[in-house]
């Protein structure tokens, strides 16, 4: 393959991005160059089309999975004018249980229970992991093997975040103050450091028989996707 110079390599990356139909990992960028450059060389292009697009309605932007485009949040409101859809509502049970796994996992149902005072519905467990924003990663070593449960790659990219690291501080959710206790206390060890981490849409159910908070939420802001090429 010839050497390309630093302005084609860019162009050719920056093409790649904005025609992925999901984000792209720096292994596959180094394919777009058959492998002639370093993972250093395709960071360093990263960094000058983030520069480059800075100020723009779309930025170039890195999540769980991989690098890609997206759309700003400053600008989303008006582009949802264009194809305008009712918000998918969360309940705040739904949010809370959310908000424990996120912050505390990897945690248990009984966990969930312990911190929120109230059984947790087995619909708002069903209706996370549909989304794809949870899943059973292990088992802890106790009478039932209960599952643990830790939020999933998928998670993150809908946030628009690479790691965990990156929530909002707790005092920015929209969860009952009491449970911040819990969720403050130090986080199990269940599990070794390195797995605490990440792990590796639809009509949704509210549950009848658990006690409900008057209050539904909307689905939280999600950044959209790169455009469709």
């Amino acid at each position: 393959m010839d050497v390309l110079n630093p302005q084609d390599a860019r162009s050719i990356l920056e093409a790649a991005l904005l025609c992925a139909n999901q984000p792209m990992t720096l292994r596959d960028m180094r394919q777009l160059f058959d492998d002639t450059l370093s993972m250093d060389a395709v960071r360093a292009l990263l960094a000058e089309l983030v520069s480059q697009w800075q100020g723009r309605g779309v930025e170039l932007r890195e999540v769980a999975t991989g690098w890609r485009f997206q759309t700003r949040a400053s600008v989303q409101l008006h582009l949802e004018r264009l194809n305008p859809e009712r918000p998918v509502k969360y309940s705040r049970a739904t949010l809370e249980t959310l908000a424990i796994i996120a912050y505390k996992q990897p945690v248990t149902r009984g966990d969930i229970e312990d911190i929120r005072g109230v059984t947790v519905s087995t619909n708002i467990v069903k209706q996370l992991e549909d989304r794809n924003w949870i899943e059973v990663i292990g088992y802890r070593n106790a009478p039932g093997r209960p599952g643990l449960y830790a939020t999933t790659k998928s998670f993150l990219d809908d946030l628009g975040l690479a790691s965990l690291n990156q929530l909002p501080t707790l005092d920015g959710l929209p969860i009952s103050q009491a449970l911040l206790p819990g969720l403050e206390e130090a986080a199990t060890d269940d599990l070794p450091a390195d797995e605490t981490g990440p792990a590796n849409d639809q009509a949704f159910l509210l549950d009848a028989t658990e006690p409900v908070e008057p209050d539904v939420l909307a689905e939280p802001e999600l950044p959209s996707f790169n455009p469709a090429p």
